[in-house]
């Protein structure tokens, strides 16, 4: 049985496009989803601008934040029945056998290939999945707002596993985007005070972060940084997906401050990391997630603790996947869903 998909085939700028694909079949370790919602990441629309900086496998079918129910499941899949509610992580291929696998962190192994990317992904009816990629779906928590686990994931991977933040903190985050936003709604359930900054095209999107009890500021976040003791933020949290925004991470971080980066920005910095050193400053990578920071925030979305209901700026079926990727690339919506049946 044929579906349509939404397909990245070529790596010049435009080449995506509807097409039919195939029904996948399943490995006996694996399972069959059929999609209920999938999110539109940044990375997609880097795709489909083509200003990405990692390798794809062309032709592949797009979308990584995903959820759906199981239509049938490989021989050797246990603990799981048909029907079932489940979301799926990203790394769709890892070297169980590596070091990194084996302490839990199979999310950087050098191996790993993601969905959407190195194998296909979710913008179509059915998608094959590794059963150890799924994770049950709370009863009483929508597809639509279930299939953003992944990117809450890559928010609390940074904020929580990789900053330092305490309750008091001041705490800077660049970039209001969808991943820029949710960070700083973990900051804020860290005990944070937090400002976004983003430019004047991003208005829509700061008005948005507002309602996580966030200050916003258009342009030069200076004054907000140095406002409490005149040495900067305690933390700085670059989710912009440029290299330049990490000059001004290094402008507005305290001294001994510390700066998580977790956006994306293939082109060169071309200036001098000087104040890192002067400054003392702390500059950490932050990429993927892994098995306990999904059930944590599975569990946070449950219990209303984390609402992403405010970032959902529509939901579109997969024919209009353009228009929902025009409304997230022009900044008029931070998040775009789409919806395959």
């Amino acid at each position: 049985m044929d579906s349509i998909a939404v397909v990245n085939f070529a790596p010049e700028k435009g080449s995506v496009e509807i097409r039919e694909v195939s029904r996948p079949r399943i490995g006996e370790e694996d399972v069959l989803l059929e999609v209920a919602n999938v999110g539109v990441c940044g990375s997609d629309l880097h795709q489909w601008t083509a200003d990405h900086s990692w390798p794809v496998n062309y032709p592949v079918v797009l979308g990584h934040e995903f959820g759906g129910h199981i239509v049938e499941m490989g021989k050797r899949v246990g603990g799981w029945r048909e029907g079932d509610r489940v979301v799926s992580e990203t790394a769709a291929v890892i070297d169980t056998n590596s070091p990194l696998a084996r302490q839990g962190l199979y999310n950087l192994d050098p191996s790993r290939k993601g969905f959407g990317y190195g194998v296909d992904g979710a913008m179509t009816r059915f998608v094959r999945v590794p059963a150890r990629c799924l994770h049950r779906v709370p009863e009483n928590l929508p597809f639509e707002q279930a299939c953003l686990t992944e990117p809450c994931s890559v928010a609390y991977n940074a904020v929580i596993m990789n900053s330092k933040i305490k309750p008091g903190d001041r705490v800077l985050v660049i970039g209001p985007g969808t991943i820029g936003i949710l960070c700083a709604a973990m900051a804020r359930l860290c005990g944070a005070e937090v400002a976004i900054v983003g430019l004047e095209s991003d208005k829509n999107r700061l008005r948005i972060a507002k309602q996580y009890g966030c200050d916003t500021i258009i342009g030069d976040a200076t004054a907000w940084a140095v406002q409490q003791d005149g040495l900067g933020a305690d933390s700085v949290i670059d989710a912009a997906g440029v290299s330049h925004t990490l000059k001004n991470a290094l402008q507005w971080v305290r001294p001994k401050g510390h700066i998580t980066k977790v956006g994306w920005g293939p082109t060169p910095l071309n200036f001098s990391l000087d104040p890192l050193v002067q400054k003392n400053v702390t500059l950490q990578g932050s990429f993927s997630h892994n098995w306990p920071i999904w059930e944590k925030v599975l569990h946070l979305l449950a219990s209303g603790k984390l609402d992403v209901k405010p970032i959902i700026g529509g939901v579109w079926g997969l024919q209009d996947w353009h228009e929902a990727f025009e409304q997230m690339h022009s900044g008029k919506v931070v998040k775009s869903v789409l919806k395959p049946n």
